[in-house]
């Protein structure tokens, strides 16, 4: 019971205070008292390089994301990997002429790239086996939950740099959800972490009424376990 305890307390504290020092705060406070043998807590860091179809931009829009994650054990080799990113982005980089019309944005007078920003809150909610060679493979939905968007745009010109925000919140639908698979490799058999990598395709639009707008996002991650080892300790010692 205190466990649970322990977890609601701590997801409901990353969702008051949901910037990434905050998380990371509480994730070292609180690894080893949310980590035991059937389940490990810790953080979720990487990048990804996401796209929005129907847009004819042909750059990936790159972006950091950090997160805290729980791998549950379930049967045998068999987890379920869920938990939340609180900084993830997704959208879609270098914005054609054709896309400034399509997302109703006028075109500065100066030269520069312009790009669709939308910052989501992810969580997935994935199948996870594991391999006994420490190799895994994971899959299932990803659900997220849009708090902000904006069209970019971005200037160097004689050393003068200029950056402009369109925000379009209310032309992008504030639920997401999509297909997400994986795999990995546990760095260390017992408590180390772990290198993955993953690929997520969305089934939802991202424009209210335009079909085919759909999100995809290749993500390089690093799960780090906080407090496994404190926790491996408390345990053998009682």
């Amino acid at each position: 019971m205190r466990k649970i305890k322990s977890i609601l307390i701590a997801v409901a504290l990353l969702f008051i205070g949901s910037t990434a020092q905050s998380q990371v705060l509480i994730s070292l406070l609180l690894g080893d008292k949310l980590n035991s043998d059937g389940l490990e807590f810790g953080l979720e860091g990487g990048f990804n390089w996401s796209g929005i179809s129907h847009l004819e931009a042909n750059t990936q829009l790159s972006s950091f994301n950090l997160g805290f994650y729980f791998d549950i054990r379930l049967k045998n080799q068999w987890n379920l990997y869920t938990g939340l990113l609180v900084k993830a982005k997704m959208g879609d980089d270098k914005l054609t002429a054709n896309d400034l019309v399509f997302l109703e944005i006028t075109p500065k007078a100066e030269e520069g790239t312009y790009s669709q920003k939308i910052n989501y809150f992810v969580a997935p909610v994935l199948i996870k086996y594991n391999f006994k060679n420490r190799i895994y493979l994971e899959a299932g939905p990803q659900f997220s939950l849009m708090h902000k968007a904006w069209v970019e745009f971005n200037s160097e010109i004689d050393d003068r740099k200029t950056k402009i925000k369109d925000f379009n919140r209310d032309k992008i639908n504030w639920f997401d959800a999509g297909l997400t698979i994986g795999t990995g490799y546990k760095l260390m058999a017992e408590s180390g972490m772990t290198l993955g990598v993953k690929y997520y395709y969305g089934l939802a639009n991202v424009y209210h009424g335009v079909s085919g707008t759909n999100n995809s996002s290749f993500f390089v991650k690093l799960n780090i376990p906080i407090g496994v080892a404190k926790s491996k300790e408390k345990t053998e010692s009682k």
